[in-house]
């Protein structure tokens, strides 16, 4: 199975940055829409569908289980969403997460939620359950992407195909529960997938002239993103695995990972900046003693980013390293 809600970090586990922000942020649309490429604010949209009007736009009240996906519900809602993020401090291990009272009470009321599935936010589920609404509109990315439950891998926001559908899904929902907006809803949708384009560009920039070469990871949070590159991910699986499930790795795997960092075998290593352990942190040493660049990739968005910017920044620091040598510690 892959990756499953770790309720407590393995010994010697620390989380990174200090205690956990309040789990809950109000992401207002005025706040995110000023930084999307150029997306026009509240007034503007307003004023579009028809300044003076007597009353304010029904707003939805939308939950994304991790802030990356709260961003895209945002993008495409506009002002016709209220979008709350449950995970969003990228300066803490997610998989320690404790769902508050008011954690359930913000998702029970949601009329639109969007969370990854394969096991990555089950606690979304015990809420659902727990709040029955038949009128709830429910993304589950891992449905959406037609992915098993044992996709060993959960980390899907790195896939470059994934936030596509899940804009559209999030379009097609709000057009259901808004079927007055359904043009600005699939509007928005348009302008979200161009804007994809520049990641999609660095990623083929990155799979011409790199493409095959060998990087180290410490978990497989970026690798659906070093796999469209077309890099070669030579950290075994099942030291990722383990170290992604908090579980000790077999001491082959360590010593397979030990030996491409010290005999110089790999071009970059790609490490969770969320979590560092004893053992993620010997890696660390060990890439810096060999002279091998390392870049921090993240599990929940950065602060400051929307999601296409923040993809675009993982791919750029990856080509930095491999082109120039430069390490990325912190976006």
């Amino acid at each position: 199975m892959g990756r499953r809600d770790r309720r407590q970090a393995p010994s010697g586990r620390r989380r990174v940055g200090g205690t956990r922000a309040a789990a809950v942020t109000l992401l207002g649309a005025s706040a995110w829409l000023s930084v999307l490429l150029g997306l026009p604010g509240p007034t503007d949209v307003l004023g579009a569908a028809g300044a003076g009007a007597a009353s304010a736009p029904r707003v939805v009240s939308a939950v994304g289980a991790e802030n990356q996906y709260a961003d895209v519900i945002a993008q495409i809602g506009g002002p016709y969403v209220r979008v709350q993020a449950i995970e969003r401090n990228p300066n803490t291990d997610p998989h320690t997460f404790e769902a508050s009272a008011s954690v359930a009470r913000t998702v029970g009321s949601a009329s639109l939620v969007v969370q990854n599935g394969l096991g990555y936010d089950t606690f979304m589920d015990r809420i659902e359950s727990a709040t029955p609404d038949p009128h709830r509109k429910v993304v589950v990315v891992q449905r959406l992407l037609g992915l098993p439950d044992s996709t060993p891998n959960p980390h899907l926001w790195y896939r470059p195909a994934t936030m596509p559908k899940v804009a559209s899904a999030v379009a097609a929902d709000l057009s259901a529960l808004l079927p007055g907006e359904r043009g600005y809803f699939h509007g928005r949708l348009r302008r979200f997938v161009a804007s994809l384009g520049q990641w999609h560009h660095d990623l083929a920039a990155l799979r011409s002239a790199h493409h095959g070469d060998p990087v180290a990871v410490t978990e497989p949070v970026g690798d659906y993103l070093l796999q469209a590159a077309g890099l070669d991910i030579a950290t075994p699986f099942a030291l990722q695995a383990d170290i992604m499930n908090g579980v000790d790795p077999a001491p082959e795997a360590v010593s397979i990972e030990n030996q491409l960092l010290t005999a110089r075998k790999v071009d970059v290593l790609l490490y969770n900046q969320q979590v560092v352990d004893p053992l993620t942190q010997s890696f660390l040493d060990l890439a810096r003693k060999s002279r091998i660049p390392v870049v921090g990739v993240y599990e929940t968005m950065p602060a400051g980013y929307h999601y296409q910017r923040w993809m675009v920044a993982e791919t750029q620091a990856i080509g930095r390293a491999l082109a120039d040598h430069r390490s990325t510690v912190h976006l």
